[in-house]
């Protein structure tokens, strides 16, 4: 359908193009391909500037993309499903089904904490072979023995990769352990919302489709530029990490976004009931910080903000404060955000999908204003 026909103004839709134009020319980053689409029909889909810029390879819509913590929505999921089959209950401890989980005070984390970052666990990965981060079970086993950083249930400290390699394993073995976390997700989730291009390992078909992860700003952030450059070696067809792995296009994130708009069916294709996937929307940690963003705030003079954090997803919340999914999305938008690169989401109220998939990171505070700058745009063509 055409912009229009959408309630959407095609001139101001095309600011959102320009906007990451100038940037690119600027160097502040490599490349970017956006989507949005209202009423579950397309209207933008475009790549700007490069997938690759050192080789000079330039960026087209079917880019496939390292899209690191947006992978955790694909994870949530999954264990949803699980609950969804009473397979599991939100309140099940965690040690029930690891029993290895069950040491040095998380004897009664549940996998509700793992999924709003509620646990207690610790940012920092374990000390541990780095050949087998692509490994579910391993670093869910690392995962197990660590002493916990808080009480589970006090505070909201974001998990970069243990919480949901552990809710990875969780799957994996309410599964029966019959097939590895990529099967899983393929299978259930990607196969039947027709995700053709998206995949937790790197498989070969998508390899000469793949944009590489590239540090764009020296800023120090959360992850250390180095770890994040680091996928571009590690990942393969076997590597799986259920926190941060996952590669994928941006039309197949559109996909995805559209099921969870449809209230978790596209094409006749059902990934979860209505009720849970209600229940996963909610804010479940009140006005609560996510103190991942402690130094980031104190660094930049913001005042700490509510984590509005669902099960397994970003969410809108109210309020003025630094959000990539920008100011004027709804309060009850909510998607999903991958290291200072990539994102998506949804506003129910609007019944719009946005995304926005880039060929450079930036420091998580820099990513936050470039995020809600061009949302904001993407909003802003709304004519009804």
């Amino acid at each position: 359908m055409e912009a229009q026909e959408l309630g959407l103004d095609p001139e101001r839709l095309d600011r959102l193009e320009q906007a990451i134009a100038a940037d690119v020319a600027a160097e502040r980053y490599d490349g970017a391909v956006t989507l949005v689409a209202r009423h579950g029909e397309i209207a933008h889909h475009r790549a700007v500037g490069f997938a690759d810029r050192v080789n000079a390879r330039q960026a087209h819509v079917d880019d496939v993309f390292h899209l690191f913590s947006v992978t955790k929505a694909f994870t949530a999921i999954a264990v949803l499903q699980c609950v969804d089959r009473g397979d599991l209950q939100l309140h099940t401890r965690v040690a029930e089904v690891i029993p290895e989980f069950g040491v040095k005070g998380k004897q009664r984390v549940t996998i509700a904490q793992l999924l709003t970052h509620t646990a207690g666990l610790p940012a920092e990965l374990p000390f541990m072979d780095p050949t087998q981060l692509g490994d579910t079970t391993a670093v869910a086993l690392a995962v197990a023995d660590q002493p916990l950083q808080t009480t589970p249930g006090r505070i909201v400290s974001y998990s970069p990769i243990g919480a949901f390699a552990v809710l990875g394993e969780i799957v994996r073995r309410r599964d029966g352990a019959s097939r590895p976390l990529r099967r899983i997700l393929e299978e259930e989730i990607f196969a039947p919302l027709g995700m053709k291009n998206t995949s937790l390992s790197l498989r070969p078909d998508l390899a000469d489709r793949r944009a590489p992860a590239r540090v764009c700003d020296p800023t120090p952030g959360i992850i250390p530029p180095a770890a994040l450059e680091s996928i571009n070696v590690m990942h393969g067809e076997s590597f799986e990490m259920p926190g941060g792995g996952a590669l994928g296009t941006a039309q197949d994130l559109f996909r995805f976004a559209d099921a969870l708009r449809g209230g978790g069916v596209r094409d006749g294709a059902r990934i979860l009931s209505p009720s849970l996937l209600e229940l996963a929307l909610r804010n479940h940690t009140g006005d609560e910080v996510n103190h991942i963003f402690d130094a980031m705030c104190e660094a930049r003079g913001w005042a700490p903000f509510p984590a509005f954090l669902g099960l397994g997803f970003f969410l809108r919340g109210s309020g003025l404060f630094p959000m990539p999914f920008g100011a004027t999305t709804s309060p009850g938008s909510f998607g999903g955000l991958g290291a200072g690169s990539t994102m998506f989401w949804v506003d129910p109220q609007r019944d719009l999908v946005f995304v926005c998939l880039t060929t450079g990171i930036l420091e998580d505070s820099n990513n936050f204003e470039r995020m809600a700058r061009l949302s904001d745009l993407a909003l802003a063509a709304i004519t009804d």
